[in-house]
């Protein structure tokens, strides 16, 4: 890899392509695989007439910095940057460079790509993969990608350590004695008594307090999958982690305790009642109407769900607990068999009690595939080979293909089994890896793709609320596909460009970035973290008193005053990642009842648990 030094002093405008006047620089040692980007610009007095430049061209500073953007001293109204990022192994990007010019602060008006005089084969190959105008696409708008408003490097461990804490905040039932959070307090004790059952514990899914087993089960499995493949980097929060995951998988062992007679109980709470009032989980005297799924009434799609849970969470406890293992395998087993026999989506079943708040939109097609790719990696039972082999088409495993979050599992299915390919185990799941690339393909940013696109501050967005679930969910498989691939040495074409295991991980890391400060705004959207964060967000339990503060029982009409208050929530949910700003525009509005905005929920956090703890191992 070369570095170029470019100077000049002739005057220029918006779209000028600086002449060939570089002299090549010594590459800073022990740093494979990186490209400098340099932005210069020469001293004007006065912007934007470009018409008396100062003859002496400011020069551009190189320096040995990590990946990421790093300023320099700013002149007038130039700024002087240095910019470093992995551009990827393998790429052929020898001999190209790209200058990038800001006539003020913040808006850039010219990015050029400069190849050097043809040289032989190597410079061909570098203006080939480099210079083309796809990838140029694609590298310009990662520079935009780059331009942070933050640029202090993050403490991802603490961030780590905040959002897994966050579960604790959203427990149900009775709190064991190391709670962390103190203001919360048992609550929601007799959950399943309606129906002769046991349903206390699980996890409320964001800021009502409902227990929606949907959500719940993609949460418990995307915990599991966040310590199966980042349990070295997790650290000293490895127990906490284990802790999430047992407290979902606990509730869900209980919710499909009568799965002998065909029946699983999918929630607990009615919420329209619940929707209707304002009150404290511990003070909750609203319906407790408890819903289930059977033979006569089917949910394929929250039982398909269940089982990728239990499947993936015995993974994660096989050597640290065998027997508990042994059953939550048994039980994932049971309850894929109930899914696959009695098809059909709970919506269709249950239809206002889940509708319009988890109703299934995609269908139950995608779940059942999900529970046998997690039943095969848990089991390695040949069977759930054969019926995904047997299935891809049927249960169309390449629909969507780059959706995934709790309704749509399309991206992570194909993520999950490609990983079974790239480690040369499995060729007979070669669509799936194709899939998987075409995934990763329609991710990147300037390849123009309607399903992912990026906000003007560089933030994955998608259509509808609680954009933030979409960013940790796609950012996750991302990361794990990356990872994928640098053990089977592998990278992902996509035209001309060539997306590496080193590009994903920088997407993958700029937008757990956006989330934790470098925006436009400048706030952190995890309650808790950094100078600057959500302080009204769209959660009962967190703007009401505290049970310590306030013993007195506040009903379900006395807690409007406190979801209208304009002062901030008076207990800190720590780690609480809130929906994020509004679609595409980069603004928050830090108010209760904008709740697409500011309400947290449970998986929004599982699948950033797993990018958190890469990070803080890895940067």
């Amino acid at each position: 890899l070369r570095l170029h030094h470019t100077s000049y002093n002739a005057p220029f405008s918006s779209g000028t392509h600086i002449p060939h006047t570089s002299t090549p620089i010594p590459p800073t040692p022990r740093v494979p695989h990186q490209l400098t980007v340099a932005i210069t610009c020469p001293h004007y007095s006065s912007f934007p007439t470009p018409t008396r430049p100062d003859p002496t061209p400011v020069k551009t500073r190189f320096h040995s910095v990590k990946p990421g953007l790093h300023r320099a001293p700013k002149t007038n109204q130039c700024r002087i940057s240095t910019w470093r990022t992995r551009v990827g192994e393998g790429t052929g990007i020898q001999g190209c460079f790209l200058v990038y010019i800001t006539t003020s602060r913040d808006s850039p008006s010219l990015l050029t790509l400069h190849t050097p005089p043809r040289r032989g084969k190597i410079n061909k190959m570098a203006r080939n993969a480099l210079c083309s105008v796809s990838a140029f696409r694609v590298l310009a708008m990662l520079l935009l990608l780059l331009r942070p408003t933050a640029a202090a490097a993050h403490d991802y461990r603490d961030a780590l350590r905040k959002s897994i804490l966050f579960f604790e905040g959203q427990r149900s039932g009775k709190l064991p004695a190391d709670q962390r959070l103190r203001w919360r307090r048992d609550s929601a004790m007799h959950d399943g008594a309606t129906a002769g059952v046991d349903l206390s514990g699980g996890y409320y899914d964001a800021g009502d307090n409902i227990k929606f087993g949907f959500p719940m089960a993609f949460t418990t499995t995307m915990l599991a999958w966040s310590v199966i493949d980042f349990e070295k980097s997790l650290g000293t929060e490895l127990g906490n982690a284990l802790k999430a995951v047992r407290w979902g998988t606990d509730y869900l062992l209980k919710a499909t305790a009568k799965i002998g007679s065909g029946v699983v109980f999918v929630q607990v709470g009615d919420p329209y009642s619940d929707h209707n009032c304002w009150e404290r989980p511990e003070d909750m005297d609203t319906l407790r109407t408890v819903f289930k799924i059977d033979g006569s009434h089917p949910g394929s799609d929250v039982a398909g769900e269940t089982a990728a849970a239990l499947a993936a969470a015995s993974i994660v406890f096989r050597s640290r607990d065998p027997s508990y293992s042994s059953m939550l395998l048994n039980r994932a087993v049971a309850v894929f068999q109930f899914a696959d026999r009695h098809r059909g989506a709970y919506s269709n079943s249950l239809r206002r009690a889940v509708c319009p708040f988890y109703c299934d939109v995609n269908g139950y097609q995608d779940e059942l595939l999900w529970a046998a790719a997690w039943l095969h990696k848990a089991s390695r039972r040949r069977q759930y080979r054969e019926y995904i082999v047997k299935n891809e088409v049927v249960l169309r495993a390449g629909d969507t293909i780059n959706e995934f979050g709790w309704d749509n599992k399309h991206a992570g299915i194909n993520v999950l089994v490609s990983k079974e390919v790239l480690m040369g185990r499995a060729n007979y799941f070669g669509s799936f890896k194709q899939n998987a690339d075409e995934f990763i393909c329609s991710t990147l940013p300037g390849i123009s793709h309607a399903q992912v696109q990026y906000s003007p501050g560089g933030l994955i967005f998608k259509a509808g609320g609680s954009n933030m679930q979409h960013v940790t969910s796609l950012s996750f498989l991302l990361l794990a596909y990356s990872n994928y691939l640098s053990h089977a040495n592998k990278v992902v074409p996509c035209g001309e460009t060539t997306a590496t295991p080193a590009l994903l991980k920088h997407l993958a890391k700029r937008q757990v970035d956006y989330i934790l400060g470098d925006n436009p705004l400048g706030m952190s959207y995890m309650v808790g973290y950094g100078a600057r964060y959500p302080q009204r967000i769209h959660h009962r339990a967190s703007s009401l008193p505290s049970v310590a503060a306030h013993p007195a029982h506040i009903g379900c009409k006395a807690g409007s005053q406190y979801y209208f208050s304009p002062n901030p929530n008076p207990n800190v949910l720590v780690g609480a990642v809130v929906g994020g700003p509004t679609n595409n525009t980069d603004s928050f509005p830090d108010s209760r009842p904008f709740f697409q905005q500011s309400e947290p929920t449970t998986y929004i956090n599982a699948p950033l648990v797993g990018l958190l703890a890469f990070f803080s191992a890895h940067y």
